[in-house]
């Protein structure tokens, strides 16, 4: 008998542990430090890149997820990505998630970046609650054991091999395979469109436990979250339906910016709306969806103007200020194709991987089909060693930066952290920034880890430390990373980064 642990409740987790549990033989259980439905999947707006129309093909949507990598992105984790989605979608309905139709046919929305009409969506904008909820329905009906409210502190690695995890209870969990599904680290910031359990905990224990992780220097900063305490996302889709973004005054200035105007990537739009924050002195811009119309803003985006309205605000009316906010943690844990990373035992799937796919600027809609697919890929590896030879990780993976993780001084505060990082590793950085932050996350000592939240203070600041370091090596901009003193690609640095922890 196999026991495989999967650790997170977001797509990649819940189908990792689905598709486990479908296998003769095989004992799965799933931990998560919350309910089942608090992750990134449940919040997730946009919808699902995927070809399922005869005017687009794999090749197309290959050739859009490269450009919006920014010359960084694994050709052949792209071609996984884009040529399985078709099936993996298809698992999905067959497990009961309900995308929206139109005419009888899957209902296509257009988004960012993407040359063709291919994200279908559920819910109007609840396709992340939609997915989750059908498989957690699913989940709860099959003999995966289930473990909610309970934290997981570390890995536990037996002559370099993952055998299992702690819990913060004093107890731990024993596997043949551990599989980290736990999803991205927006805690890192004070502005997220994350909820609150996002604080890079299987990124912190992989780093602790010796693994390699890579690209940790790209995040992704959503243009548009509503510019409110707590942040809500304003989903892409809105912009692809139309909705446009001005200034204080009412003019469009991304047509200054960039040729695609609101539907340039992601980086590049959130830049331009910091940049005319940065004119207007602070002030949130406007986005400006009135053209659509009150009813099909109701009718299209049901969660998002019920966000809206309860802010006092009637978008079908007036503009709404948007301001950017941390949204995709494109680095990770480094992994192979088949969610393997350089530590016997241990996978990754999900936000807290990082194979290549997404490179230095994901593509929008492309992270919850990259949760379906690579979460059913893991557990054929799991099973099934021989399903690729297991190789070294390709040469172009730059030597790991080496960091550090325990240090004499006081402990920061969460909040001074976020701040921190805010401040020196965000839309924006300099060398003189990333050094001195460095410095204070250097001197800041990790509390015990007593409860939850100081465990996952721990995580944010391991995390912190190796975020800054990589942003730190990497001397030029691309995608997600930009700094203000390289503020050019260079490229010879079209390569991944790399990061370990030592103590």
């Amino acid at each position: 008998m196999t026991h495989i642990l999967v650790i997170g409740s977001g797509v990649a987790g819940l189908t990792a542990a689905l598709d486990a549990d479908s296998r003769p033989g095989v004992e799965v259980t799933l931990v998560t430090k919350a309910t089942l439905d608090q992750s990134n999947t449940w919040y997730a707006q946009g919808g699902v890149a995927v070809v399922t129309s005869a005017d687009d093909t794999v090749a197309s949507h290959v050739a859009d997820t490269l450009v919006a990598g920014a010359g960084l992105s694994d050709d052949e984790a792209v071609e996984v990505l884009c040529a399985e989605g078709p099936e993996a979608v298809q698992h999905l309905i067959d497990r009961g998630v309900l995308f929206d139709v139109h005419d009888g046919q899957l209902a296509r929305g257009l988004e960012a970046a993407h040359s063709h009409e291919r994200i279908l969506h559920a819910g109007g904008d609840a396709t992340g609650a939609a997915i989750a909820a059908a498989l957690i329905a699913r989940l709860r009906d099959s003999d995966v054991v289930i473990r909610e409210n309970t934290m997981v502190v570390d890995l536990v690695v037996e002559g370099g091999r993952v055998t299992g995890a702690t819990l913060l209870d004093g107890g731990s969990i024993e596997a043949d395979a551990v599989v980290l599904a736990t999803g991205g680290a927006g805690q890192l910031y004070p502005y997220t469109t994350n909820p609150a359990v996002a604080t890079g905990d299987g990124l912190a224990m992989a780093l602790r436990a010796g693994a390699v992780a890579s690209d940790l220097e790209f995040y992704q900063f959503h243009p548009t979250s509503l510019a409110v305490p707590g942040n809500p996302l304003v989903s892409e889709a809105v912009r692809g339906e139309g909705a446009v973004l001005v200034d204080r005054d009412g003019r469009r200035f991304m047509l200054d910016v960039h040729p695609d105007a609101e539907l340039a990537p992601r980086d590049v739009v959130a830049r331009g709306i910091a940049a005319q924050m940065a004119r207007q002195g602070g002030e949130p811009v406007r986005l400006d969806a009135t053209g659509l119309g009150a009813a099909f803003l109701a009718e299209r985006f049901p969660t998002i103007d019920a966000t809206v309205r309860a802010h006092g605000m009637d978008w079908g009316r007036e503009p709404i200020p948007v301001t950017p906010a941390a949204h995709y943690f494109m680095g990770g844990v480094r992994t192979d194709l088949w969610a393997r990373t350089s530590l016997p035992g241990l996978f990754a799937v999900g936000e807290v991987a990082c194979n290549g796919l997404h490179g230095a600027n994901r593509l929008a809609s492309n992270s919850l089909l990259e949760g379906a697919v690579y979460g059913r890929r893991v557990v054929d590896a799991v099973l099934d060693p021989e399903v690729a030879p297991l190789e070294p990780f390709d040469a172009d993976w730059a030597e790991p930066v080496t960091t550090t993780i325990d240090g004499e001084g006081p402990s920061l505060s969460r909040a001074d952290l976020q701040q921190l990082m805010w401040d020196a590793a965000g839309l924006t950085r300099d060398a003189r920034g990333l050094e001195d932050a460095l410095a204070e996350l250097g001197r800041s000592a990790v509390r015990d880890a007593t409860d939850v939240k100081s465990v996952e203070d721990a995580n944010l600041r391991v995390v912190a430390q190796a975020v800054v370091q990589s942003a730190l090596a990497r001397r030029e901009s691309r995608g997600g990373h930009f700094r203000t003193d390289f503020p050019q690609p260079d490229p010879g640095r079209a390569v991944h980064s790399g990061v370990v922890v030592t103590r």
